[in-house]
Order: C-alpha cells, then sequence, then structure tokens
C-alpha cells in the first residue's frame, strides 16, 4: 500500500510546504484537505473517493472548495465527505454559504459511523482527541498492515489515544513544537516534540513520520525539527515533506 503526503504543513501553506493531506491512491482515501488538495489529481487511480476530516478548521478543509476543478466531474459526483456530523454541518453552512462559494459541488456529506469499510477487507476507525473545537484520529487497518493518522492534539503518554494507536505499523503525527514548549502546546492543542516521540514509543508503532510542520519561517527549516534528537528517543522517525511517498 502506498501512502502519499501531498500537504505536511500547519496553519497555513509557505513555499515549502501545504497544508494537511494525505492520500492512499489505490483505495481512493484521503486523510484531511488542507490546501494540498489539488495534488490529488496528480494521484488520481480510482472512479471515486472518500475524504475522511478529522476536524473543520481552515487548514484542514480550505481544499474542498478546491475538487470542482481538480476532479472529473464523474468522480465528484462518487465523491464523499465523511467527518463528525457537528463538523461536516459547519462546513456545509460556513465554507459553502454562497457569499464565499455560490457553486455547490455534488459531492456527498456522510457522517462517521462508529467503523467504516475500507477495500480490500480493511477498516477505518476514528477516535477522539483533545484540541480546540474538537478534533479525531484515525486507525485504518487490514489484514497485514495498518496506519494511523494523529493531528492537532497535544501528545501525551496519558492520553487516552495512545492505546488506539498501539502497535499500527506507521504512524503519521503532528510536531507542530520542535521544542518542549509544553504550555503553548495545551494552549493551542499542538504537539511538542519530544512528547511525540514517547508516544510513538509508548504504542510501540512501526515507524513515526512528522507533520503538520509549524510554518513560521522563524522556526527555522522543517520547522526547527533536530531529527536526530528525536531518533535518539525513537530511531525509526522521518520529518515528511510534501510528496513524499511511503510503501507500508
Amino acid at each position: 500500500m502506498k501512502l502519499v503526503l501531498l500537504g505536511t504543513g500547519g496553519y497555513y501553506a509557505n513555499d515549502r510546504r501545504h497544508t494537511a493531506c494525505l492520500m492512499l491512491p489505490k483505495i481512493g482515501v484521503v486523510l484531511d484537505a488542507g490546501s494540498a488538495m489539488y495534488r490529488v489529481s496528480e494521484h488520481l487511480a480510482t472512479d471515486e473517493l472518500d475524504i475522511f476530516l478529522t476536524h473543520a478548521h481552515l487548514d484542514h478543509v480550505i481544499g474542498l472548495t478546491y475538487l470542482l476543478d481538480v476532479l472529473p466531474i464523474d468522480v465528484l459526483r462518487k465523491t464523499r465527505i465523511h467527518g463528525d456530523a457537528e463538523k461536516l454541518a459547519a462546513v456545509r453552512e460556513h465554507l459553502f454559504a454562497e457569499a464565499l462559494f455560490p457553486v455547490t459541488p455534488p459531492f456527498r456529506f456522510v457522517p462517521l459511523e462508529s467503523v467504516s469499510a475500507l477495500p480490500g477487507g480493511g477498516k477505518l476507525r476514528h477516535f477522539p482527541l483533545t484540541h480546540p473545537g474538537g478534533s479525531l484520529g484515525y486507525r485504518l487497518d487490514w489484514h497485514d498492515r495498518s496506519l494511523a493518522y494523529v493531528t492537532d492534539t497535544t501528545a501525551a503518554l496519558d492520553s487516552d489515544y495512545v492505546q488506539q494507536i498501539r502497535g499500527t505499523d506507521v504512524l503519521v503525527h503532528e510536531a507542530y513544537f520542535a521544542d518542549d514548549s509544553l504550555d503553548r502546546a495545551e494552549l493551542t492543542g499542538h504537539s511538542s516534540l519530544v512528547d511525540v516521540a514517547e508516544v510513538a514509543a509508548r504504542a510501540q508503532v512501526g515507524c513515526l513520520i512528522l507533520v503538520h510542520i509549524n510554518p513560521n519561517p522563524s522556526a527555522g527549516e522543517d520547522g526547527g525539527i533536530e531529527l536526530e534528537r528525536v531518533q535518539r528517543l525513537f530511531p525509526n522517525t522521518m520529518v515528511g515533506s510534501d510528496r513524499m511517498e511511503i510503501e507500508f
């Protein structure tokens, strides 16, 4: 299975990274719909798409407004947007308000079920995360591989979601703060690098990929992440970059 990191930045796009969007082209699954959504067309391999939203903050949903131009109309009509019912209602009412976006796209909004079936006998489960306004994490399992996606939350060893991601082959996790700024992390609902590494180790995942990187130039390249530092805590770690492809 190939995972494509279409967008690996947080908050706003910069010259290096667009905002959150991951894709599993083989099965037509997209996780989050940030500003990198326009790249979906480069990897489209199915005649329908299922887009799963973690929450409704703009850096995770703005790409939904691109789809009228990105997808062929026959695919667009078979595209489903999944998420928490309240968040989907907010997207419909506000992002696609006539004053902001006068053309109603033909895709469907589908509230999440407890378990969603995936092609190839896989299953997708979601779990709550701590974040202002609320957010969701996702775990995707097949008989021979697994993937977890956790963003927009404050990583901590005692978080309930640690058990939800236990043993996954690949964990894609945000690391917005490259230092140990716990106060800022808790205030904004984001994660510090060391805490993410410790969560990955506690959950015994196979590989950790860092995303939702701080876009502020003052943070430095790759958000100031010192990869060698985090690899001392969890060796199999990489910093995600836009258009990176991972086989798992």
